[in-house]
């Protein structure tokens, strides 16, 4: 029987599927980007596709923990547009 991959959300700690969560990646330079195709490389944080979970995220500053660095208001907006 095959594993498959289980990922936590860093908004509401719900574990899941790897599909059923949005993954952002900070990337070897320092951006911050959505990785729609699961593949980039980088430092990975996954959210929960819905737009209570990415709210939470941006109340809580939770990619800012995830990433250890600031992360903009530009990126959580930007993601939420994208989901």
């Amino acid at each position: 029987m095959k594993n498959t991959p289980e990922r936590t959300c860093i908004a509401c700690h719900k574990k899941g599927d790897k599909r059923d969560f949005v993954r952002i990646v900070k990337t070897s330079e320092g951006q911050i980007v959505l990785d729609k195709t699961g593949k980039l490389n980088g430092r990975g944080a996954y959210v929960c596709a819905s737009e209570e979970c990415i709210r939470l995220c941006k109340k809580t500053h939770a990619l800012n923990r995830a990433f250890k660095q600031d992360v903009s208001d530009e990126i959580y907006d930007k993601l939420a547009s994208e989901v």
